[in-house]
């Protein structure tokens, strides 16, 4: 399979302006508080991890939790990265599965509001959630309750839905489901669309591991992944080593190594960025806003080097609230100060 190629300019003489296409679980975010983290292994929820859990246990886990400092936000993983690049400007699109209620209507207001355009499938079944329990040293836990997003299938997909985009951004969460991410990257692939894939979460990765690999080999241009999850597609390799195994499947992957910053490599370039200096309260959405930022670079034709920066920026201010969304003002200083780095 020969995947397209991607040309990343050094200076912005000439901006290639593009319009992404999130996909992914349609999920409201339902956000906790934990005073410490025992009640993770009372709920046996790994810290750090994804699980997926049915409608009575995410009752069961909010009821264990109580509702301290509980806030909601339309998610998901997708879905934060798509936010964030409408808030940078970017012209862009989600696709995903919600129910026939309160929820899903949430979810639908929240995307409008920011003139992204919400392909949104709908079932009878509840919408789904993600409960993300937050530790006192800002990492979080999900136990996510897929409901209507799971729905999802590749005959779902609308027939000229890639027709009108540049990028294609996916989820590696909604690999429960192959034949939609086969079905979606083959499409992508007709149209001359590059895309895009996060791998999500460690146990996702260690699940999926011969079918991910399958499919950054064959389909992914762009590959965002974190430590744990490096780890794990690589069955052991860490930082350059990672980095360099995972570059012979695709041609553009990232490296998030928290603190320690980012690792990129393009083809034969290879650009370390450094982290930016934060106050964290909540790791929610660092990874979806760093490709946020990241994808904002490469639409506008940055230097992988700025591309890096620019995602480090927003992945280091989301920490810094509760969620992974900011508010209109932190977005208007951060616009400010992302077009500076540009």
């Amino acid at each position: 399979m020969i995947k397209n190629s991607i040309f990343v300019p050094q200076n912005r003489h000439s901006i290639i302006m593009g319009k992404v296409l999130g996909m992914g679980n349609a999920l409201v975010d339902i956000l906790l508080k934990l005073e410490n983290d025992l009640l993770l292994e009372t709920l046996a929820l790994p810290k750090g991890s994804m699980q997926l859990v049915d409608s009575r246990t995410a009752a069961d886990v909010i009821r264990a939790v109580g509702h301290n400092g509980a806030t909601k936000a339309s998610g998901g993983s997708a879905a934060n990265t798509i936010h964030g690049l409408a808030n940078l400007g970017v012209k862009a699109g989600f696709l995903g599965k919600v129910g026939k209620d309160e929820w899903g209507a949430f979810f639908k207001k929240d995307m409008e509001s920011l003139d992204i355009d919400p392909i949104l499938l709908e079932s009878n079944t509840q919408s789904g959630r993600a409960i993300a329990l937050i530790s006192p040293d800002s990492e979080r836990t999900f136990a996510t309750y897929l409901g209507a997003a799971v729905e999802m299938r590749a005959e779902d997909i609308p027939s000229d839905v890639f027709s009108d985009y540049s990028y294609l951004h996916i989820e590696g969460y909604l690999v429960q489901n192959q034949e939609l991410i086969e079905e979606a990257v083959k499409r992508a692939r007709q149209h001359g669309v590059k895309v895009s894939l996060d791998l999500a979460s460690f146990n996702v990765v260690e699940e999926n591991l011969e079918f991910l690999r399958g499919i950054v080999r064959d389909y992914v241009d762009i590959l965002f992944a974190n430590e744990e999850e490096a780890k794990s597609f690589t069955e052991g390799l860490e930082d350059e080593a990672a980095l360099e195994w995972m570059g012979k499947l695709c041609d553009m992957v990232i490296l998030k190594l928290g603190a320690e910053g980012s690792l990129i490599k393009h083809k034969t370039e290879l650009v370390r960025v450094k982290a930016v200096v934060a106050n964290p309260v909540d790791t929610t959405g660092a990874g979806d806003l760093y490709a946020a930022g990241f994808l904002y670079g490469l639409i506008n034709s940055l230097s992988l080097k700025k591309c890096g920066d620019i995602g480090a920026l927003l992945s280091a201010r989301v920490i810094e609230v509760v969620g992974p969304k900011m508010d209109s003002q932190m977005w208007e200083k951060l616009s400010k100060e992302v077009e500076k780095l540009s």
